[in-house]
Parts: structure tokens; C-alpha cells; sequence
């Protein structure tokens, strides 16, 4: 588990207290529609009896989720995610330097190297994204922000190589990561990971042409402002991601979370915008398959 991955892992327990239920909830009632977790830690063990991959998706194809992106963070992670998506139809990876572990990387003189490793990953046939990478101004102060821009570039201008989808970790860092993408040239499939700008910035990504992945943090009472940025964005900007183990959806809040966690977020998703969640399920593939393609290229090796 990489540093930040570590870091998330103990607020989200801390968040909750030393009485957080470490159960995984049920399963939901099934989507008729089936549907993609666009963004998944998958390798993070948690909970009383903590899955493997293949019994977190063997839950999820029992509720309609179809598959998922595995997402890497650093070298390990981002190995890992290259390895199972090789192996497993259901997943497709992600990889990349998360921009807290940036200036790790940076402060050991390995960031270049790291990041020429992840190039090399980049040229797998099942890796469809260059992610997570972007801004984070809450974990990371003034002395790390300058690996964090070396690194994101660096990540924009691999994704644009090898004409791949980019996922954006942004984090108290909206206006610098955008400010970033329109100086540099975003990749034609851009991602705001877990969105968590308001309706305003919802607006300027959609003009752009980018994608807004909302997480369970959309279902939280608090979270008015991603709920009217949903409001605000076409319908074919809308992709849909758990984020596991992390932002469970409600009323769940604070359980470990699960790609099979999907159809909640989902069906909270549709019931604010009025529509029938069917009608979203459908939207929401058709993007997720138009930014990563399909999950039905055969695995380099058979699934074990």
C-alpha cells in the first residue's frame, strides 16, 4: 500500500471513529442496465473479511456492475493494476504517480525514473488510462508542489503519447488544475476523479469536453455542491465510480466500500436528477466505454 493509499485508509477510520462498523453492507437491489466502477482500489485489503479482486467483482456482476477501472498510485500499485487487468476481463487499469507521492519520488531522485517506468506500463493493451495523477494542496504544502506539476505535466503529455484516457486526482487545487490542462493541452478523454467542484466549475469542464466521475460522496447530506453540478453537466459527461475502499455511499458512510456499492451512488444519482435510472445506467455506459473502450479485448493471460 502506498503512503497516501495509507494515509486515506486511517482518516476514513479516524473520520468514523474507533465504533466504525468494518462490515461490508449488503448487496443492493440489482441494475437492470448494467454499469462500469469507473475508478477502484482494488488491491487495498478492508473491512472484517477483506475480498480479493475477484470476489469484489463476483459480487458486483451479481448487481449489474459489469467491471471496473483499477487504478494505481505509485509503482507498486500501478504494477499490480497493469498485472490483474492483463489476467481479468472484468478490469481494465489505470496507472500512475499519485501526486502525493510525487514529491516522494522527487525528494529520492527517483521521480524521472518512476516515471518512465509508468510509460513503459502505459503501452499495455489493457492499460486504458493514465491515472490517478493531478493537484493536491491538502496533503502536500509549498515544498511539494513542484514534483506535483512535474509530475502531472509529465502525465498529461504520456496520456496525449499513447492516447489514453487521464484521470484527475484534484484536491484544494481546482483552479491550478485547470489552469494546468487549458496551458498544457488536455488528452482528448479527460477524467475529474471523485468531482468535487460545484456547478460553476462543472460547467467550464463540460464546455471543455471533459468527464465528471461522481463518487458516494454525491449521496452525502452536505454535498450540495456536487449535487448541482450533476444538475448542470449533459448527460454524456456523466461517468460513475465507487473509489474502494473509500467514500461508501449513504447510508453506508464509513463501511468499506465495493465496486457491488455502485447501483446506490447510481440510483442516487438518477432520483435527484428525476430521471429513471435505466435511462442513466445506459448514458453512463456509453461514456465510460467511449473513454476507456471496451472490456471485451481477450486478457493476455486466462483470469487465476
Amino acid at each position: 500500500m502506498s503512503e497516501s493509499q495509507y494515509i486515506r485508509k486511517r482518516e476514513s477510520r479516524a473520520e468514523h471513529g474507533q465504533s466504525r462498523d468494518l462490515s461490508y453492507p449488503p448487496l443492493p437491489e440489482p441494475l437492470a442496465v448494467g454499469v462500469y466502477d469507473n475508478h477502484a482500489h482494488l488491491e487495498i485489503a478492508d473491512g472484517e473479511n477483506p475480498m480479493d479482486y475477484r470476489e469484489h467483482l463476483d459480487r458486483a456482476g451479481k448487481v449489474g456492475v459489469l467491471g471496473a477501472v483499477q487504478v494505481g498510485g505509485d509503482l507498486e500499485t500501478s504494477r499490480w493494476s497493469a498485472e490483474v487487468a492483463a489476467r481479468e476481463p472484468r478490469l481494465l487499469a489505470a496507472v500512475a504517480i499519485h501526486p502525493n507521492e510525487a514529491p516522494h519520488y522527487e525528494a529520492a531522485g527517483t521521480l524521472d525514473a518512476a516515471l518512465a517506468e509508468i510509460d513503459e506500463l502505459a503501452a499495455r493493451p489493457r492499460v486504458r488510462a493514465i491515472g490517478e495523477t493531478g493537484l493536491d494542496f491538502f496533503r502536500t504544502d509549498e515544498s511539494g508542489r513542484a514534483a506535483q506539476f512535474r509530475s502531472f505535466e509529465a502525465h498529461i503529455a504520456m496520456a496525449k503519447r499513447h492516447d489514453l484516457a487521464m484521470q484527475i486526482h484534484d484536491r484544494d487545487a481546482h483552479a491550478e488544475v485547470i489552469d494546468t490542462l487549458l496551458r498544457v493541452g488536455a488528452p482528448e478523454r479527460t477524467v475529474f476523479h471523485c468531482f468535487s467542484g460545484d456547478a460553476e466549475m462543472a460547467t467550464l469542464c463540460a464546455d471543455h469536453g471533459w468527464y465528471l466521475s461522481f463518487a458516494g460522496t454525491v449521496t452525502f447530506k452536505n454535498a450540495v455542491n456536487l449535487r448541482e453540478a450533476l444538475s448542470v453537466i449533459p448527460r454524456d459527461r456523466i461517468l460513475v465510480e465507487t473509489d474502494a475502499p473509500f467514500l461508501t455511499p449513504t447510508p453506508f458512510r464509513g463501511r468499506p466500500n465495493s465496486p457491488y456499492l455502485i447501483p446506490i451512488t447510481l440510483r442516487a444519482m438518477a432520483e435527484h436528477l428525476e430521471i429513471d435510472v435505466s435511462a442513466l445506467a445506459a448514458h453512463v455506459t456509453a461514456n465510460t466505454e467511449r473513454v476507456y473502450g471496451s472490456w471485451d479485448d481477450e486478457p493476455v493471460e486466462p483470469s487465476r
